[in-house]
């Protein structure tokens, strides 16, 4: 081979190792993306079937269920529109309560049940993750101002 041909071939063997190396890496990158849901866009059928995302809301008042003897655990997401009942199995964390911000991360089943794999709460009074935060900022969540009088 003249230097030129090996100079060619050392040139398009670099090329195509980053070209490999970058569809490698998108494909890691696309598969760990996760997108994010309220229940109103689950309710209007905007979530994936299947696959793993976010749902995000507040926890309803009076829905969490605990099974006695076990760490199963159920309860309702809502965007004060539309809910979503999750369930989940293991330890929530310490400022899980009803009426908080939560995320869970998991998979919407044929039921309407969204299966959770991880639960996330917000972590003070004055934090509430943006997507949440953005979910709730509708007519319909927005308190209503008391007369004066």
């Amino acid at each position: 081979m003249t230097p030129r041909r090996r100079r060619l071939v050392l040139v398009l063997g670099i090329v195509a190792g980053v070209a490999i190396a970058g569809a490698l890496a998108l494909q890691a990158f696309r598969e760990n993306v996760m997108f994010f849901f309220d229940p109103t866009q689950i309710a209007n059928g905007e979530a994936p079937s299947g696959e793993r995302f976010r749902l995000g809301g507040m926890v309803e008042k009076g829905s969490v269920v605990r099974q006695p003897g076990s760490l199963d655990v159920q309860f309702v997401v809502t965007d004060f529109q539309r809910t979503v009942p999750v369930r989940y199995r293991g330890v929530l964390p310490d400022l899980f309560r009803e009426g908080q911000g939560v995320v869970a991360h998991g998979r919407l089943g044929p039921d309407g049940v969204f299966t959770a794999d991880e639960v996330l709460a917000k972590h003070d009074e004055n934090y509430m993750p943006p997507e949440v935060h953005r979910s709730l900022k509708t007519p319909a969540a927005a308190p209503t101002p008391a007369p004066e009088g």
